[in-house]
């Protein structure tokens, strides 16, 4: 049988066609009225005015991080249980990480770790410029814990929500909830320009100010002026035309991924898993639907029957503070994301799936524990 994957891109004859428009257009340069209309598009989802389209996630991370002015040897805290990416860009700014576990409801940032993080911090005289919050598996953090708890100690926050575009919180769009955010429009995301990525802000002047340091930090002159060190972060108008049409699709696609979700859940009923909790402020996208086992035994026989099968999975992120190249940094921590990571399976959860593909997963998953 064919592969079955675990996010596979979702896209048809509307990508296409907005692909050929634009390649017809004669935009081929990462400059362009699509680039110029995913932003706007966005800002229309978001709510917020200064969007900058840009070509990866960790590159609108960078320019998140230095828009709040972190700087060599400055400290930022981030959350532990994500993708290398996120602490990845505080080490381009030459900042040191130190990171924060979760809290079991929603498996997203502790509100009680990080305040006590930053009481620690404070009493040693070395807060954090910034707190980086992630989004995890298309779910948000807890931000009317998370923002007055950072706010109290003047520390900015930055609203990592790169798995958790259409994702709400308490009705408020993700991608709002701090004082800087990020998207991803990468391949896996839960829609995608190939490879991309953005910057968001409620302020005009810091998203001109990104979009000034992606495009080489070039002054306006007619020959090419520079005064500072600049970025080639822009994403390509093509990447851009691409990414509109999946704008468009977005509700379509959340819905079919929350009803993979729900056909997971159904045929789980009588085996022994859990998955990722939904608080009642949240509302998740259903970007992965992931599943917590009674023993790691359990989820690698798991994973190794559905690889024999030719399909997809794996473990929930390895924390940034179990990873070598941060191991020495500085963690506060209670277990909750080891235990999460040693225990915990993303399922294939790609919107193209078709209900034979689901069947198969859950077919297998629950044979393997019985």
């Amino acid at each position: 049988m064919s592969r079955v994957y675990l996010s596979p891109p979702d896209v048809g004859d509307a990508e296409r066609n907005a692909l050929l428009a634009a390649f017809d257009s004669g935009w081929i340069a990462p400059v362009g009225p699509d680039v110029d209309g995913f932003e706007r598009d966005v800002e229309a989802l978001i709510g917020w005015p200064g969007v900058v389209a840009l070509s990866s996630g960790t590159a609108a991370l960078h320019l998140a991080l230095l828009s709040v002015g972190v700087e060599r040897g400055d400290h930022v805290l981030l959350s532990s249980f994500t993708f290398a990416a996120t602490a990845n860009a505080v080490r381009y700014c030459g900042a040191i990480p130190a990171f924060v576990d979760s809290e079991p409801s929603s498996w997203n940032m502790n509100p009680d770790l990080l305040a006590e993080a930053l009481t620690v911090a404070a009493s040693t005289n070395r807060l954090p410029k910034a707190v980086v919050v992630v989004d995890l598996y298309g779910q948000c953090a807890d931000y009317e814990r998370i923002i007055p708890i950072c706010h109290g100690y003047d520390v900015a926050v930055i609203e990592d929500s790169a798995e958790a575009l259409g994702a709400t919180y308490r009705g408020r769009p993700a991608g709002s909830l701090a004082d800087v955010a990020v998207l991803s429009f990468n391949g896996n995301k839960i829609i995608t320009t190939s490879g991309g990525g953005m910057l968001l802000s409620p302020n005009r002047s810091v998203a001109d100010r990104a979009r000034y340091l992606a495009t080489q930090a070039r002054q306006s002159a007619v020959h090419y002026e520079h005064t500072e060190i600049g970025y080639n972060y822009r994403l390509s108008n093509l990447l851009a035309a691409v990414g509109r049409a999946q704008l468009s699709r977005l509700p379509t696609i959340i819905n079919r991924r929350l009803e993979i979700n729900r056909q997971y859940v159904d045929a789980f009923s009588n085996v022994p898993v859990g998955f990722m909790p939904i608080p009642e402020w949240s509302g998740w996208n259903g970007w992965l639907s992931c599943v917590v086992f009674e023993t790691r035994r359990a989820r690698d026989l798991v994973m190794a029957a559905l690889d024999q099968e030719n399909i997809e999975s794996r473990p929930l992120w390895k924390p940034m503070h179990l990873q070598p190249v941060f191991a020495s940094e500085t963690a506060v921590v209670d277990g909750t994301s080891e235990d999460l990571f040693n225990r915990g399976l993303c399922l294939p959860s790609g919107s193209v799936l078709n209900n034979t593909d689901i069947e198969r997963v859950a077919k297998i998953v629950t044979e393997t524990c019985s």
